[in-house]
């Protein structure tokens, strides 16, 4: 469904699991930056009603999603460490579109956030199916399919407003990308990483 080019080695989720404080630490920031990606294009795009009211639930959910991980770090007796850099969304960052129409930015900018959301939903998939810790990995299993609607949500509105991208080219782009860069990654205790 999500069409990543690569998957993450069930083993990743035996290395968020050495280190439940980390990987708890670095979702969280993850959930809090995913609320603000969604402000970000809310406030960039609020002539799109319907984007504003869809991203508006977005950044609402991703916030609570931020809460409910520094609520299981707090009953876990951990500390909500610093932020952390993400090497990985840089990256993607960098490939992102920044020169051209508006709309192409805006388009690559729904599909960036597209892009986060769909490998999200696959490190939780791999969290859930193989972590021990079964709290955590039905919470896990839950977050999965949040995620998967909202990659769906910005893929969809790539396609909805495009004016001057073909949507389903750039997104193999995207894809094909995304499928070299990530195999750098799945070897320490990040969502991403």
């Amino acid at each position: 469904m999500l069409g990543l080019k690569l998957l993450t080695d069930p083993r990743w989720a035996n290395i968020a699991e050495g280190n439940l404080e980390e990987i708890l630490t670095d979702h969280a920031w993850c959930e809090q930056k995913a609320a603000s990606n969604a402000i970000t294009l809310i406030t960039q795009n609020s002539e799109h009603q319907d984007l504003v009211d869809e991203l508006t639930a977005i950044a609402l959910e991703e916030l609570e999603h931020f809460q409910m991980v520094i609520q299981i770090i707090k009953e876990r007796g951990y500390t909500l460490g610093r932020e952390r850099k993400d090497d990985y969304v840089g990256q993607l960052v960098k490939f992102s579109k920044k020169d051209g129409s508006r709309n192409q930015a805006f388009i690559d900018r729904l599909l960036f956030a597209a892009m986060i959301e769909a490998r999200s939903c696959e490190r939780f998939r791999v969290l859930s199916q193989n972590i021990k810790d079964e709290e955590l990995a039905k919470f896990y299993h839950d977050l999965m399919v949040s995620e998967a609607t909202h990659y769906t949500t910005f893929l969809n509105f790539a396609r909805k407003y495009t004016i001057d991208v073909d949507v389903d080219k750039r997104w193999k782009e995207w894809l094909e990308f995304e499928g070299n860069l990530i195999k750098s990654y799945g070897n320490k205790e990040a969502i991403h990483g």
